[in-house]
């Protein structure tokens, strides 16, 4: 694993952003995750806008549970949104359902993805994820004092293998860990913090 030596891609370069938003909130009451509000909004409006900030265009968001309610009440103007029927089988099958979504023709060189009950992840974490992609075959994850975390960008060359080892509630989890020597690590704890929005007592990091 290695530190990306400058902070910026390539001139042209398309990285999608990818936002998993899937979570029914079962630890929560069944409270969808997409709908807490944190600064005044749906969360996913929030992480949405994170995406952008950093430099992530276009944005695709995968919605899971209460998805016609999420819909109808967060504002997704300018996402491709895609709804998973299989939320319920965890993350692996939402992330499937995004790189499906991003797989048209030049469609992206990247894909940066962000799951939306970690909003101590900001647009600047996302920025030096992003900034580290070098090729289609870029494999970067941020990292919160040396330990790996989210975001992790995968370039396109790699989605079809991420997707086929996506199972469960692991998400991307086996893939990484079987392609250690080729992840780029960012440091991003000075500028994030990746908790996750999980249970009644995490609600305390909302605004």
């Amino acid at each position: 694993m290695s530190s990306p030596r400058t902070s910026s891609a390539p001139q042209g370069t398309v990285v999608a952003g990818l936002l998993l938003a899937a979570g029914g909130g079962r630890r929560l009451g069944g409270r969808p995750k997409a709908l807490l509000e944190h600064d005044g909004r749906p969360l996913v409006e929030y992480a949405v806008r994170m995406l952008r900030e950093g430099g992530c265009d276009p944005v695709h968001v995968v919605l899971g549970a209460s998805a016609a309610r999420v819909r109808r009440e967060a504002d997704l103007s300018g996402c491709v949104v895609r709804d998973n029927p299989d939320w319920e089988e965890g993350m692996g099958s939402s992330l499937r359902v995004g790189l499906a979504s991003l797989t048209s023709p030049g469609s992206a060189d990247a894909a940066l993805v962000l799951l939306v009950d970690q909003p101590g992840i900001g647009a600047e974490a996302v920025a030096r994820v992003r900034g580290a992609y070098r090729s289609r075959a870029s494999l970067v994850a941020a990292a919160y004092e040396g330990r790996r975390g989210h975001p992790v960008l995968f370039g396109a060359d790699r989605w079809a293998e991420v997707a086929a080892s996506a199972v469960g509630d692991r998400g991307a989890r086996a893939y990484l860990a079987a392609h250690l020597d080729a992840i780029t690590l960012v440091e991003c704890g000075d500028v994030a913090q990746a908790y996750d929005i999980d249970t009644p007592e995490d609600l305390r990091h909302l605004r």
